[in-house]
């Protein structure tokens, strides 16, 4: 029961009213066929339902939403907690800003959702920072454009963007609303997965922003991946640019699992005594990789309500061509609509020479995505950066965000860093 239910969860993220999560709906579902078990406390639960400005007002912090356009018309929201609820809690007062940005498939729900104490955002607010969220096009607080429809059954136009276009227009559309709206100059970024492959872009292709970023912080880096070793970003690489022809031939441009990969998914990880059975078909750890000992079960509702929370075919796409082409290049759209946008029949690679600002790469020996020949790779490459390795062999791409000793194994090491660096 539990295996089918999670499957019917991944045909597709619709969209919930206002106040509420992403999967809010399916979370009830779950809660009245009694599939969580008496274990889950009906507290986790509203966790499970509400969305992000509540969340984080039910446990008595300050959240802000902020909206800004990009220059192609995406509007984007915004998450900012100003200040800490026990400590650093005095409004008004003029703070370094801290913004976080999330990985594929996410939301800025990942730096909340394992409550206070756990997760990076209440963290680094107690800390006396001000902590801005943002969230990429196409995602469950940012589906929205001035004259595109991401419903429209006629066409898949709002959703023709990858990762490059969330690095080149999103961020500096981001970055620059919440420089202006605090009065500061520079800010310290954390990305988490597609979050650093997106601060990569704009480094190489937008070089000015390197006089706004005070120190980045690549949780899981992502550039290059020609070591990837996702079951699924490998099993779809070598079809990476059909795959888009035919969900644009169906009329699908956000990303949506079909059966095939569903099926193959429970073959992977619902066999009896697999220690993933439980979140058999949960695409987020088939992509991320899965680490039992750091995986907090209990939190399992609240993370389902938030992710996943939509992207577009396009992003998976491009990783794809990354690992097939074993490059960090922009988005291959075919040789004859190449040479009109780039000037060349290829798409040209980033320029990582360009990021100039101190980057910190947090990488470990067990991440499917961030492999440590490629981090090493990014690393030479890049203009000014230190390798931070986490001092765990076991840890994994998606305990950057929800593992259990996160804390003590990477935030309030970032944080330390982050407090050095003088504005």
């Amino acid at each position: 029961m539990w295996q089918r239910k999670l499957f019917v969860f991944f045909i597709g993220v619709t969209l919930a009213s206002a106040g509420r999560a992403p999967n809010a709906d399916y979370i009830e579902e779950l809660v009245q066929n009694e599939s969580f078990g008496p274990r889950f406390s009906d507290n986790l639960l509203e966790d499970a339902r509400l969305d992000v400005p509540e969340l984080v007002r039910k446990y008595r912090y300050p959240l802000e939403v902020h909206e800004v356009t990009t220059s192609d018309g995406y509007i984007l929201r915004m998450h900012r907690i100003p200040h800490g609820r026990d400590q650093n809690n005095v409004p008004g007062m003029k703070k370094p800003v801290v913004f976080l940005m999330h990985g594929l498939l996410s939301s800025s729900a990942d730096w909340i959702v394992m409550g206070p104490g756990n997760a990076f955002g209440y963290i680094l607010a107690e800390y006396g920072f001000d902590v801005w969220m943002g969230n990429a096009r196409g995602n469950y607080y940012s589906r929205r454009h001035v004259r595109l429809n991401p419903n429209s059954i006629f066409s898949n136009a709002f959703w023709e963007f990858s990762w490059d276009e969330i690095g080149n227009l999103d961020l500096p559309a981001m970055i620059d609303y919440a420089l202006n709206h605090t009065g500061q100059k520079k800010l310290h970024y954390v990305g988490h997965s597609q979050g650093t492959t997106a601060f990569f872009v704009m480094g190489s292709l937008r070089p000015e922003f390197n006089n706004k970023i005070l120190s980045m912080h690549a949780f899981g880096p992502v550039a290059y991946m020609a070591h990837n070793k996702s079951p699924l970003l490998t099993a779809i690489s070598p079809f990476a640019n059909r795959i888009e022809d035919l969900a644009s031939l169906i009329g699908i441009g956000e990303f949506m699992p079909n059966n095939l990969i569903m099926t193959w998914a429970g073959q992977a990880m619902c066999r009896d005594e697999v220690v993933t059975q439980a979140i058999c078909s949960n695409i987020l750890f088939l992509i991320g990789g899965w680490n039992e000992a750091q995986h907090n079960a209990t939190m399992l509702p609240v993370i389902l309500g938030h992710a996943p929370a939509g992207a577009a075919v396009r992003q998976f796409v491009h990783y794809g061509q990354s690992i097939a082409g074993k490059e960090f290049r922009r988005y291959d759209h075919g040789w004859m609509t190449n040479l009109r946008v780039y000037g060349n029949m290829r798409p040209p690679k980033y320029d990582l020479g360009n990021i100039k600002a101190p980057v910190f790469l947090h990488y470990t020996y067990n991440d499917p995505l961030s492999q440590v020949e490629d981090v090493d790779r990014l690393h030479n490459e890049l203009g000014a950066s230190t390798k931070m390795l986490v001092p765990l062999p076991l840890f994994n791409h998606l305990d950057f965000i929800w593992g259990i000793d996160a804390k003590e194994l990477l935030f309030d090491g970032v944080i330390k860093i982050m407090r050095s660096i003088r504005v």
